[in-house]
């Protein structure tokens, strides 16, 4: 799929689900192309989510959006089929959660899905040097995973400069998004910064007018980008 950069991927966790499917819609006309799922298991983040069947539900709602599903749990091997069969086209896993990280990418290839890797705030860039040839993209986390809504960390703009700088020296081409805080606030400096994908969940989920939010937030974006 093509994309005019950066793409807003607003994040379920924060809606209702009494209407999801409602509130996704509302994000499609609003001009989001994307569609973020955050899986959580209570163990390897101290919160639980959802699993495979609400990712379906939210293909099934919207299939015409890029489903991007992020594991924030211990052991993904173990689910990467069930979350392809549910609909992601990509599948980020964390690299402090693999200790086999190379064979979980191309797992996730294998299912015909394209391959992320996350890093969590003090988890440094140099542990994902060795496998970025083989990414689609890299997940950038700017609070620490397990719940919504929290405050950005400021250092993650380092970290998005450095995975850019790495990406032009090496001539790769896989996108690099951002995860937690993003909102009106933050959003022009983290394209600033880099990021290609913007996952926003509160900042959209929260608004009383989801498909004007969404639209201003990839507005201001889009003209972020025309001064980084």
């Amino acid at each position: 799929m093509e994309f005019d950069l950066p793409k807003l991927a607003p994040s379920i966790l924060a809606a209702d689900f009494t209407i999801l499917g409602e509130q996704i819609h509302a994000c499609e006309t609003g001009g989001a192309q994307w569609i973020h799922c955050d899986i959580m298991d209570g163990h390897f983040v101290p919160n639980i989510s959802y699993g495979a069947d609400i990712v379906a539900a939210a293909h099934r709602a919207a299939p015409n959006l890029f489903c991007d599903v992020h594991l924030m749990i211990e052991q993904p091997d173990h689910y990467i089929e069930s979350f392809a069969d549910a609909g992601a086209d990509l599948i980020t896993v964390h690299q402090e959660a693999c200790p086999h990280l190379h064979r979980t990418i191309h797992l996730i290839r294998d299912h015909g899905c394209m391959a992320g890797v996350a890093i969590n705030p003090a988890t440094p860039v140099s542990l994902i040097e060795p496998v970025l040839n083989d990414l689609d993209l890299v997940l950038v986390m700017s609070v620490n995973p397990g719940f919504g809504g929290q405050s950005f960390i400021e250092s993650t703009l380092d970290k998005l400069e450095q995975l850019r700088r790495l990406r032009e020296e090496s001539g790769n081409s896989w996108l690099l998004e951002v995860d937690g805080g993003v909102s009106e606030e933050t959003i022009e400096q983290v394209v600033q910064a880099g990021a290609d994908i913007l996952v926003a969940g509160s900042s959209v989920f929260r608004s009383k007018a989801i498909s004007e939010r969404v639209q201003k937030l990839q507005e201001m974006a889009s003209r972020a980008s025309e001064t980084a």
